[in-house]
């Protein structure tokens, strides 16, 4: 290696930056494939290892948890070690891991397992993202980068259910963890080779593990919460967890802005680029995250597919994501970055009018049609709201700042769940109510009004037709939500244009210095070690 040298603003990547970025892309990819493979080795893991409801609850769901638990933490800690160090640990946890995973041989190992999976996949998010906006210097790359990276993720998600369908049909149900074990030996392979470490001198203080432990026990409880209030409805339990929750967190900001070196650094959020984008993005995520939960379930307790089959109509949705991505640094060559966002925003709020119109007998094709367009809609928010939030950022807070965007999009998911799937449920229960259910066993009736999939599990104790009213009642439950997504979008079309309206492609948010953040970005503080070549 060469003398660790500042990195040139400007700078355009070359064939390394752009193989590296290849490389990042794969644990990216298996980090969102793992927290949808495993819903397809539900059956033959609950019959092979016997767990609980609760346990089978836990190892569904602690992954997803602890990677937001520890985002923050992982991304500041890639800022003071170096990023592909990181990265380099990170993989050779979630390789460890994925076998402890799949030669699990009870459901405590396995829930075990799957939180060190959790850990390790904490590290991966932000060092990847931190990366690639250190490697692409040039506004213009970096925005491509940017959202190769996030189809990259969009996809990993979707074909989850497809690959473990395939490799379920002639393996055991550890095959869904061991995809990840050649992906990290490659990573571990070529990261040295490709990837420079960054890493800022200027926070080699230790970390404030009072910080660490505030910043865990805010997000923890809240997206606990909101997991509960999507599973079973509003209740006491989960709204004391949110409430808790919101107020441990307010003792964390107050901490950090009382530390000189803190977790995370609170002048960022003066940045309007910064916290517009970052708002923006989590609303959008409450709706694309309700719009996933519904397709899902439409396919299969409506139109009656196997999952595999219901994976394969999932894939517009990658087709309307890789669109999206790559049109959107074409587009900001010629307009605005708050006016292709928004444009973005209202071409999505049409995909949702129309999924408004599907019925319980319409067939997916309208469904996958609807979908496709509000992804390719949300894309430029994707690319571009990523970026500025990144690049708003001072570059040695990069991680941090990549960090607190992957957590912010853990919360919009929890908590699109949660409101979305409460107002279909509620338009549910009020349509398959006690007239529908007369004459049906008392235990039966009780699971057809809690739920549609209650209620195809005991649709042979129901009365005739009672199956058809139950899917009718989730496919409005389904329009009313798409409704108010739409609505949604709308406002944050309207937003996009006021917050961002000065936002630009490099990531710098505010040209005219107007946010406290932008004072800090410059000059950059930020040591990179070169490779040779």
């Amino acid at each position: 290696m060469s003398a660790p040298v500042l990195p040139v603003p400007g700078q355009r990547a070359g064939w390394r930056e752009w193989t590296g970025l290849a490389v990042l892309a794969l644990p990216t990819l298996l980090i969102s494939m793992d927290l949808t493979v495993l819903y397809m080795a539900l059956p033959q893991l609950s019959a092979d290892l016997g767990p609980s409801s609760t346990e089978m609850l836990w190892i569904v769901d602690i992954y997803p948890f602890v990677i937001a638990g520890f985002l923050v933490t992982m991304g500041n800690v890639g800022d003071r070690i170096g990023r592909r160090k990181l990265l380099m640990i990170g993989a050779s946890a979630f390789g460890i891991a994925s076998l402890l995973s799949a030669y699990s041989t009870s459901p405590e190992m396995l829930i075990g397992a799957r939180a060190l999976l959790g850990v390790a996949g904490a590290t991966l998010q932000p060092s990847t993202l931190s990366l690639i906006s250190n490697m692409f210097k040039d506004a213009k790359q970096r925005a491509s980068a940017i959202g190769l990276w996030a189809t990259a993720f969009t996809v990993g998600a979707i074909v989850g259910p497809v690959i473990g369908g395939i490799l379920l049909q002639s393996f055991w149900w550890g095959s869904v963890f061991l995809l990840g074990v050649p992906v990290m030996v490659l990573l571990l392979v070529a990261a040295p080779i490709l990837l420079p470490e960054y890493r800022a001198p200027k926070a080699a203080g230790r970390i404030d593990l009072t910080s660490v432990a505030l910043s865990m026990a805010a997000i923890l409880p809240i997206v606990y919460g909101f997991k509960e209030i999507a599973r079973d409805g509003w209740g006491v339990l989960p709204i004391a967890m949110i409430v808790a929750g919101l107020g441990v967190g307010w003792v964390f900001v107050r901490r950090q802005r009382g530390l000189v070196d803190p977790l995370v650094d609170m002048k960022l959020f003066s940045s309007r680029a910064f916290s517009g984008a970052l708002t923006m993005m989590l609303l959008m995520l409450v709706t694309l995250s309700g719009l996933t939960m519904f397709f899902t379930q439409y396919l299969q307790l409506v139109e009656g597919l196997s999952p595999f089959v219901a994976g394969l109509w999932m894939i517009p949705f990658v087709g309307g994501t890789l669109v999206g991505v790559n049109l959107a640094p074409l587009l900001v060559r010629k307009l605005k970055d708050s006016h292709v966002i928004s444009g973005g925003l209202l071409f999505s709020a049409v995909g949702f009018l129309i999924l408004t119109f599907v019925g319980a007998s319409s067939g997916a094709l309208m469904l996958a049609i609807g979908a496709t367009i509000v992804t390719l809609g949300m894309a430029p928010l994707m690319v571009l709201g990523t970026g500025l939030v990144v690049g708003s950022a001072p570059v040695e807070r990069s991680g941090s700042a990549a960090a607190i965007s992957e957590t912010s999009n853990e919360l919009g998911m929890a908590l699109g769940a949660a409101m979305l799937g409460s107002i279909a449920l509620a338009v549910y229960r009020g349509q398959v109510d006690g007239s529908v259910l007369a004459g049906a066993p008392d235990q039966a009736a009780e699971t057809a009004g809690d739920t549609l999939a209650g209620a195809t599990t005991v649709s042979e104790q129901l009365g005739s037709g009672v199956l058809g009213v139950a899917r009718e009642a989730f496919t409005n439950g389904f329009n009313v939500a798409s409704g108010v997504s739409a609505l949604i979008m709308i406002g944050l079309a309207a937003i996009g244009l006021t917050l961002l309206r000065n936002a630009n492609v490099s990531g710098s948010g505010e040209p005219e210095g107007t946010g406290d953040a932008a004072d800090e970005a410059a000059p950059p503080d930020l040591v990179e070690e070169k490779l040779t070549t």
